[in-house]
Formats: C-alpha cells, structure tokens, sequence
C-alpha cells in the first residue's frame, strides 16, 4: 500500500538536504582520540550518508548543501558524482568557512563518540538565495536534516525549501537528526523542530529527538501520543526508533514494528543513515511498511558492521542477501517484533 503519494513523473527521487562532512575513523580500533595514530577519511553527514545509500540503491539524487572553496569541498563533491549524486546545488563558501570535521573514537564495538569540529562551518552558511525552485519541484521528495535547522542562514533556507515543497507537491520528510553542536538552547531546538515536523509528510527519529521537538508543545508524551500528534499535523508516517529495542512506525493503519538483526558491531554509529536511506528507498518502491522497515533495520546492522558510513551504504541486492542469510540463521521472523 502507498502512503504516501509521490508524483512519479519527477526526474530525481530525493533532494537531501543539510550537512556534508568528513569523516575521521579511528583504523587502530578501541583506543581513545589520544592514543590513535592513524585514520581513514570518509564522506559524512546524515543527509550526505543518506544521499549516498539512496543512491546505491538505484534511486535518482540530487543535493542542497553548502561545502568549503577548497580541496576537500573538492573530495566530497568528487565523490557524490562518481556515485551519481547530482551536485548542481552544492555552493562553495564564500568566506572562508570549511567544512565539517569529524573524529570518531571507537573504543569497542558497543562504545563510540564523536568529536565534531563545527564553528565557522560551511553547511551552515547555506543561503534561501541558494534554494531554487525548480530544483526543489523536480523531485518526489526533500529531505530536510534536523542539524541544518540549528543556525541561520540555513535555517531560513530550510525553511524556504520547505514551503517551495509545499507550494509545488514536493514531499517532505524531516529527519530530525539532533547533534547538540551549534544550537543555543531547548526552546530553540524546539521551536525549529516543531516548525518543520508540522509541514512534513513523514517525520523520523528517536525517542530523545522527539522529545526535543515536543519540549515547548507538550513535554513526556508516549510513543503513541507522539504518532497521534504528527500524524494529525498531516504526517502519513511516523518512525520512532529506540536504538537496540528497534522502531516503530506508525501509519493510519497501525503501528508496525521490526528488531535489529543480529550483527558483530564494529561501531555504535552509522545505522540510522544506512536504515533511513533503505527505508525511504523501499517506500518508494511501493513497499509494504513491515518490508520498508525490515529493509531499513538490515541495512542499519549492516553500517554498524562498516568501519565507515558512505563508503559502505549497501545495495539493494546485498541487502536482500543480507536479509536472506540472516532468516536461514536465525529463523524467518528474526527482525519481526
């Protein structure tokens, strides 16, 4: 069943939206920051990794972000067009603002942080001036990340993109994607989160992010009070994860669940990309909403399993293998809560 109507005769799926970054991971594992030497770079950022893992798995993709005037806003455009991620909305900055750093400290396969280099930073230097019209209606959806709405000018070209989606049919889902770095108080999160939940067709994230977005509204709903409110702002689906316990997504037939599958993890990060960009990618597929999620929460073992992120989105085939050999394993229902 459609829940969600997707005009079909645009030429690009999804239009992620927000945050490109470099990724640092740690090739000596479980060690702190301080006592690792070497490292391996990779494309990061939540809509970026998502852009990739749609792409990988067929789908058309463009992208709006903002990336530095330098070699490694080079790297990262380079690397979407070898995965054929249109680029033709990526600005440079103009001020000399770089982009994103990341550095991950995987002390074991169940332990991980992150230390992000933020200020001064590119993405955020996103203008409405940079969101075009036309792009944003040349595509079956938007994808707007949480972590673009925490400074302006990017929040206001968010909030553009969003209400050129609205005007032209464009479909919205907010990841809401909550990072602390750059935001300045709980009211500001939620005001912002709230603002975009509302215009959104189908809205994701976990229990603590949801709780950001409700803080001013209504603070210590339940899941389903959660969903109920959403969905009667005008949301079809409503995804709830909570981390090893799965996730839940609710629709206006029900709430559906899946279970992560089984996995040796290399890291704690890194599934929610690889689980967002399956999931969206089987809901355009027409997909059942119980095959969307055991599509999604595969390719999030999957990423857990990866040293890195973009790098290591899956393909459809590999996912469906994955799927396959884990039913054999563990039995048919291993991922059905």
């Amino acid at each position: 069943m459609s829940y969600i109507d997707f005009d079909k005769n645009r030429p690009l799926d999804v239009i992620p939206m927000g945050r490109v970054a470099i990724d640092f991971n740690p090739v000596d594992y479980f060690k702190t920051l301080a006592e690792s030497d070497t490292f391996k770079k990779y494309v990061g950022g939540s809509p970026a990794n998502i852009a990739v893992g749609l792409a990988r798995l067929g789908k058309k993709v463009g992208f709006i972000g903002k990336v530095s005037d330098d070699r490694f806003g080079d790297y990262v455009t380079e690397f979407f067009k070898k995965e054929g991620i249109d680029v033709s909305h990526i600005t440079r900055a103009e001020n000399g603002e770089k982009i994103g750093l990341t550095f991950t400290e995987i002390l074991s396969p169940t332990e991980s942080s992150i230390l992000m280099y933020r200020d001064g930073i590119a993405d955020l230097m996103l203008r409405p001036e940079d969101v075009d019209e036309e792009y944003i209606a040349s595509a079956k959806a938007l994808l707007i990340s949480g972590t673009a709405l925490a400074q302006s000018p990017s929040r206001e070209a968010c909030l553009k993109a969003m209400y050129l989606a609205k005007k032209v049919g464009t479909k919205i889902i907010f990841d809401i994607d909550y990072r602390p770095y750059n935001w300045k108080s709980k009211d500001e999160i939620a005001i912002y989160y709230s603002t975009v939940a509302e215009k959104s067709d189908m809205v994701m994230g976990s229990r603590e992010e949801f709780d950001l977005t409700e803080a001013i509204i209504e603070p210590g709903r339940d899941d389903k009070a959660t969903s109920e409110y959403w969905m009667s702002k005008g949301n079809k689906i409503v995804i709830i994860k909570h981390g090893k316990k799965g996730s839940t997504a609710y629709t206006k037939d029900g709430s559906f669940s899946i279970k992560p599958f089984p996995i040796t993890a290399l890291k704690s990060f890194g599934g929610g990309d690889g689980y967002g960009s399956a999931f969206i990618y089987s809901l355009l597929e027409d997909m059942d909403i119980i095959d969307c999620l055991e599509m999604g929460s595969a390719s999030a073992s999957m990423l857990v399993a990866a040293h890195g992120c973009s790098l290591f989105m899956p393909t459809v085939d590999e996912i469906k293998a994955f799927i396959k050999e884990s039913k054999e394993k563990y039995g048919d229902m291993v991922a059905r809560a």
